[in-house]
């Protein structure tokens, strides 16, 4: 499964606990106090392609575009008839390989009593001979029947370490087929909302080929970006608020998380012309996941906001930020 990162608006954001009043969206930085900074951004998430490793025919699509889906729920079922049937002649691959290797291990017992008699021949002439009893020719007769019975002895244990090799060989196969009918059920690797549905039953799709499109709900976030001289200030792990343009009055309380070592330009999403010409470091701020958790069905796409980052944790926040969000807003 590939991941993208895609813009993520969220109602349900604003919804997740611990939410405060905010200052008005209207407002510019010189209304925060001393020890915030705020910026511009949107509300994001972890776009997941749900794809099959390998090509084959779609058979089931369990969830539409907008489902809400847990971790561990079936989404895509790919048709697996002709994976059976590989199975199938796998199976008896190795049941064929088995046999091999019993016979071959039959073989070795018969050679090896050959190689035993042939021996025993072999002590005989050579006592024989020392006393003059037998033709040196005898004695080499029997040196020679030794020798070729060691050799064919030789031969049927390497054709039973192939008769093994062969039954490894057939077994990894069989396995390599069952790990692919278990691949050809897809499930959601994270809770979240399902974005796109780009493949219906029937539809042949290739290898890696995206099914479905899921946005993920575990890591919601908005990234901002902030001039060189307060991202200095910035420390991972510092307090934030992110407010929504929906819903200006009221604040979501966030974490940062993330702070760019590089600077770019801002980019053109953001709206003032005075922001965009200058080089400024990308802040991401991260709500709480068991903030997330608590309203996930609410999560939705498509709004903008502002985030007020606290740089000095030793300033209080103002008392309109520390209001609580009336629980009943949203039943």
């Amino acid at each position: 499964m590939k991941k993208t990162i895609v813009s993520l608006g969220t109602v349900a954001a604003v919804l997740l606990g611990g939410a405060a009043v905010l200052l008005s969206m209207t407002g510019t930085q010189d209304e925060l106090p001393a020890g915030f900074v705020q910026s511009n951004g949107r509300i994001e998430a972890e776009q997941i392609d749900i794809a099959s490793i390998t090509a084959g025919r779609v058979e089931q699509v369990t969830a539409d575009e907008g489902s809400l889906v847990a971790a561990g729920d079936i989404l895509v079922v790919m048709d697996t008839d002709e994976l059976s049937a590989l199975l199938d002649r796998a199976k008896a691959d190795v049941a064929l390989a088995r046999q091999s290797k019993a016979e071959a291990q039959a073989v070795v017992l018969q050679r090896q009593s050959e190689k035993l008699r042939a021996d025993h021949q072999l002590e005989r002439a050579t006592a024989l001979l020392s006393g003059n009893t037998i033709s040196q020719t005898v004695f080499e007769d029997r040196e020679t029947a030794f020798r070729v019975a060691e050799a064919i002895l030789v031969a049927a244990q390497a054709r039973l370490a192939t008769a093994d090799a062969r039954i490894a060989a057939a077994e990894a196969e069989a396995r390599r087929i069952s790990t692919q009918i278990k691949d050809s059920s897809l499930f959601a690797p994270a809770p979240g909302r399902v974005l796109y549905r780009l493949a219906e039953p029937g539809e042949v799709v290739g290898a890696g080929s995206p099914i479905l499109s899921l946005l993920s709900l575990e890591k919601v976030y908005m990234e901002v970006f902030l001039p060189a001289r307060e991202a200095g200030l910035v420390a991972i792990g510092a307090e934030a608020r992110i407010v929504l343009d929906a819903l200006p009055d009221y604040a979501i309380p966030a974490l940062v998380s993330f702070v760019s070592p590089e600077a770019q330009f801002t980019p053109k999403q953001v709206e003032t012309l005075s922001e965009r010409e200058q080089l400024v470091f990308r802040v991401r701020v991260r709500i709480p996941d068991d903030l997330v958790a608590g309203r996930i069905e609410h999560v939705k796409t498509g709004l903008r906001g502002r985030a007020v980052v606290r740089l000095d944790r030793n300033v209080a926040w103002p008392d309109a930020l520390e209001r609580r969000i009336p629980p009943e807003l949203f039943e």
